[in-house]
């Protein structure tokens, strides 16, 4: 179901880019945007008022940039219609997949689509510290593996990347903590060897000038066998070669690591596609004028979109990167393919909750996610989850 070449937009129009104010009249905005994203002071939160910076100042929009702590509430004004859009992380995929936190009778799942995603220099994975010993992923076996209680998005992540090196929650310790923080302080502390985060986390820097130090197992490309296990897990995860980080890392002293885009603009299926066309192509035009806006920003480059990872692309969008130049036709096959996908959920999810599931939210979540592996198999889907 899911490629495992990523298809990067190249070959940009350069006149549909940069056609300067004749291209700025023709973007239409509402007066004012609302949009969802991570906290205050994240990445996501930083480049998405960076972008409402530019629509404020080029095309008289004010873009209202909401906080939220975690998915359900940055997807939920979405879904009431109290915001356009959201800066999500990878939970936007597991909202469309309607597993884990939405695998609840009030979510199931959610047919989102992209608008732009971020692709910078960073990447996203296990960050081990030096006095392991460690250097390559299989030798995390026995160690103790940091976990967040209650975010599936970064355990999952771990659990992925310790697929790489074939091995299993059963081959490594698992030690819970209540928050992202405080794992890291675990980390710090020698509570845990091994944490998830992108490589420019200010934790992961603060590990490196720690005692314990740093390194970074990598992920080659060139391991078909270590991928195909980590995409089990983490389809959403791709091959990168990181330049960006702790470790010294920099364009002449690379890792190959796993890596997805973050933030991820998106919307619902349903939102206006005229309001997402204009919302998009904004992005993509002023995007020399918001690229050094906010570290990562420089990631939403038109060029740099990935066209067949696992979200589908709104209609809106579509009609935008089509007049950039990037959209291709292997590119429409496979957004054909998501967007199927998403509709066989949507009617499982339908017939599920017709046929009498149990009341009892475990049961439920159980009985669902059963359900939904049926309905994908039949359809010739990898359940994935």
């Amino acid at each position: 179901m899911f490629r495992k070449n990523i298809i990067l937009a190249t070959g940009v129009v350069a006149a549909s880019l940069f056609a300067g104010v004749a291209v700025a009249q023709d973007i239409k905005l509402p007066p004012s945007l609302t949009m969802t994203a991570y906290d205050t002071g994240t990445s996501g939160f930083n480049i998405a008022v960076a972008v409402g910076k530019v629509m404020k100042e080029k095309h008289k929009s004010d873009l209202r940039v909401l906080p939220a702590g975690n998915d359900i509430a940055r997807l939920a004004p979405l879904k009431a219609g109290r915001a356009q859009a959201s800066a999500m992380g990878i939970g936007g995929y597991f909202a469309a997949e309607g597993v884990f936190e939405f695998a609840t009778k009030d979510w199931g799942p959610q047919p989102l689509r992209l608008m732009l995603s971020a692709a910078s220099c960073n990447a996203i994975t296990l960050n081990v510290a030096k006095d392991t010993g460690v250097k390559e992923v299989k030798d995390l076996k026995g160690k103790r593996i940091g976990i967040v209680v209650g975010s599936p998005a970064l355990n999952q992540n771990a659990f992925a990347i310790l697929a790489f090196g074939n091995l299993t929650t059963n081959d490594v310790k698992l030690v819970e903590f209540s928050s992202f923080g405080a794992m890291w302080k675990g980390m710090l502390n020698n509570e845990v060897d091994a944490a998830i985060a992108s490589t420019i986390t200010g934790q992961v820097r603060e590990l490196e000038a720690s005692p314990r130090g740093v390194v970074m197992p990598q992920t080659p490309a060139s391991d078909k066998a270590g991928w195909a296990r980590l995409h089990k897990l983490g389809p959403y995860f791709y091959p990168h070669k990181t330049t960006c980080g702790a470790g010294g890392l920099s364009a002449t002293n690379s890792l190959e690591l796993p890596a997805y885009p973050y933030p991820i603009f998106m919307a619902y299926a349903g939102e206006k596609d005229d309001l997402i066309y204009n919302v998009t192509k904004a992005m993509i035009v002023d995007y020399p004028t918001y690229k050094d806006g906010a570290p990562g920003a420089d990631g939403l480059e038109v060029k740099r979109q990935i066209l067949n990872w696992v979200l589908p692309y709104h209609e809106g969008a579509v009609k935008a990167l089509k007049e950039a130049g990037v959209w291709t036709a292997e590119a429409q096959k496979h957004n054909d393919l998501l967007v199927k996908r998403q509709d066989t959920l949507g009617k499982a999810w339908a017939d599920f909750n017709t046929a009498n599931p149990p009341a009892d939210k475990d049961a439920y979540a159980k009985a669902w996610l059963a359900a939904r592996k049926t309905a994908l198999e039949k359809a010739g889907m990898e359940p994935v989850f």
